[in-house]
């Protein structure tokens, strides 16, 4: 039963990170694309608007679906919690927990079920366990969320502006 729960938590929460990945990179399931987004990393205070998009979505899609299939589980746990924390701090934590008001909820239960299936494996209907490569346990899921904060904190460190910056951009200054 236990990989049957596995499945059932892995398959939706990894399917729709990646779906959030593709709007991101795409105009598919009603996406900005890459353009479009990229503005609004800047507007968000990153230096590299578009490059950024590129490598949100990116690291969506891939975090998404190795969680969804249960592939090298603690990297995509990593990854997944990475991307999550970044979107926490820098596009909703400002609105409070909810996800209506543009809170970080969903975030939240993305990561938080990132670093679960990280600690408990993905069970044994996945890929890694058809390669005989499951790596879990408490140790797994702290890696897992260390390499995924310490990422985030090393990208929110080299990528976003000051706030003096910004607005010095905002007044027509340049980057």
């Amino acid at each position: 039963m236990l990989d049957l729960g596995l499945v059932l938590i892995r398959g939706p929460v990894g399917v729709l990170l990646a779906g959030h990945g593709v709007r991101k990179l795409s105009r598919r399931f009603g996406g900005a694309g890459v353009a479009r987004t990229g503005e609004a990393f800047e507007a968000l205070g990153y230096r590299h608007g578009a490059a950024m998009a590129v490598l949100a979505g990116t690291t969506e899609v891939a975090a998404g679906l190795g969680l969804a299939a249960g592939a090298a589980t603690p990297l995509a746990a990593a990854a997944a919690i990475g991307v999550m924390s970044n979107a926490t701090v820098t596009a909703h934590r400002g609105a409070g927990l909810w996800a209506e008001d543009g809170g970080y909820e969903y975030p939240l239960v993305v990561a938080t079920v990132a670093a679960g299936v990280a600690t408990l494996g993905p069970g044994a209907a996945s890929v890694d366990a058809l390669v005989g490569h499951v790596l879990s346990g408490p140790a797994w899921g702290a890696v897992a969320i260390g390499l995924g904060l310490v990422g985030a904190a090393a990208l929110l460190a080299a990528e976003r502006r000051r706030p003096a910056e910004r607005m010095s951009k905002a007044d027509g200054g340049g980057r």
